[in-house]
């Protein structure tokens, strides 16, 4: 179950759509393909926290994924990388009221709520 949420919480990620201007707009997979290809021209060029700490989180969580037993700690962390980018779409979703950004955050944030709960620490009884 732990896998399968994780698997879920990196497809959900890439379906973050942005949008930006007047007829500008991708997807968080079609923003990574550019990524990558500016990064085989230059580091310097992808060197922002906006960048880094998502793909961390998307390293982070395709690790778990091939672990024998998810990881708790890691997968948590992989969430709040992860979450960083996707709130913050969020955010620029409902202040400019742009119901596509909002709608492709949902899934996302739906799925990051079942990985939370399944990963909550209970308090032992005593």
């Amino acid at each position: 179950m732990k896998r399968l949420l994780n698997i879920l919480l990196l497809f959900t990620f890439l379906l973050g759509y942005l949008e930006w201007g007047k007829g500008n707009h991708l997807f968080i997979f079609q923003a990574e393909a550019e990524i990558f290809q500016k990064a085989a021209t230059g580091i310097q060029s992808i060197l922002h926290p906006f960048i880094l700490i998502p793909f961390l989180g998307q390293l982070i969580i395709i690790y778990t994924i091939f672990q024998k037993q998810p990881g708790r700690l890691l997968t948590l962390v992989g969430l709040a990388c992860l979450s960083l980018i996707m709130l913050f779409l969020l955010f620029i979703g409902i202040v400019s009221f742009n119901s596509k950004i909002v709608a492709s955050t949902i899934p996302f944030l739906i799925v990051g709520i079942l990985v939370l709960r399944c990963h909550w620490k209970k308090a032992s009884t005593v």
